[in-house]
């Protein structure tokens, strides 16, 4: 893993859409370019992206986080700008290429001051075919002198995105973390979706913490995920997906005790 500094100055966002600069290197909903030289350290991408699948944005409804984007004062904000899409372009790195085109994309953003004290996050848009993806989390958000666990999922499949989340009226009905998986169900009125996630070994990534880069993340890029989702009927459930995902982002930081207090409050 290598870390990149730059000073505040460097930086330059687009207060109406996503588009940033931070020194020589670029990212915008269209694309990304990298000029990244440091200490030696030479990498360089040139990408486009095409044919992006957003969460769908309201009025009251603002994206991923539902109306709880509206409230002022929270430690970490989410947002999913497109839950799958096509990649053309390269990466370059220490004078290897590696051409892109043909592979999936995801653009997600968080900002805030830190990450929470204990979440779970995964994601991945590697299945059997195109356009395919789920993104998840759940964590502890502290409210009001105490705290609930809030979770959004969102998995899409033919077009479709189907979304479970805490301000839709979505139930995490059973979770469990042990050292070689992550096993969620989710439900709501007319459908289920199942989980059971693969751990493997990931590397330690920089997060904030009160502000400043101090903290550290856990995350895997290795993991697979099996995703089930089923639509509910009076006789039982009727399966609509059932299928695994491959080179899945994973992270689990914090107390699994204390995500599932949170989720009967």
């Amino acid at each position: 893993m290598r870390y990149f500094k730059y000073p505040l100055d460097d930086l330059k966002a687009n207060d109406k859409k996503f588009e940033l600069t931070i020194g020589g290197s670029s990212f915008s909903i269209d694309g990304m370019r990298l000029n990244l030289e440091q200490g030696g350290d030479l990498i360089a991408a040139q990408t486009s992206f095409k044919n992006m699948h957003p969460w769908p944005v309201k009025l009251l409804s603002p994206g991923v986080m539902g109306w709880y984007a509206f409230v002022p004062g929270m430690e970490c904000y989410h947002g999913i700008l497109s839950m799958d899409h096509a990649i053309e372009g390269f990466i370059e790195a220490d004078s290897i290429r590696t051409d892109l085109t043909g592979g999936r994309g995801y653009i997600e953003k968080d900002w805030g001051v830190s990450m929470p004290s204990s979440w779970i996050w995964m994601q991945t848009n590697h299945f059997g075919r195109e356009g395919i993806s789920l993104s998840g989390s759940i964590a502890k958000i502290p409210w009001l002198g105490n705290y609930f666990t809030g979770y959004i999922f969102g998995f899409l499949y033919d077009i479709k995105l189907y979304r479970f989340t805490t301000y839709s009226g979505a139930k995490v009905t059973a979770l469990d973390v042990t050292d070689n998986n992550i096993r969620i169900r989710l439900e709501n009125k007319e459908y289920r979706l199942d989980i059971d996630a693969d751990r493997s070994e990931g590397v330690e990534l920089p997060a904030p913490k009160l502000g400043e880069m101090t903290a550290k993340v856990n995350e895997s890029l290795r993991s697979s995920i099996n995703v089930t989702l089923l639509k509910k009927n009076g006789s039982g459930t009727e399966l609509i997906y059932s299928g695994t995902g491959r080179n899945a982002g994973l992270e689990f930081m914090g107390d699994i005790a204390e995500l599932i207090k949170g989720l009967k409050k």
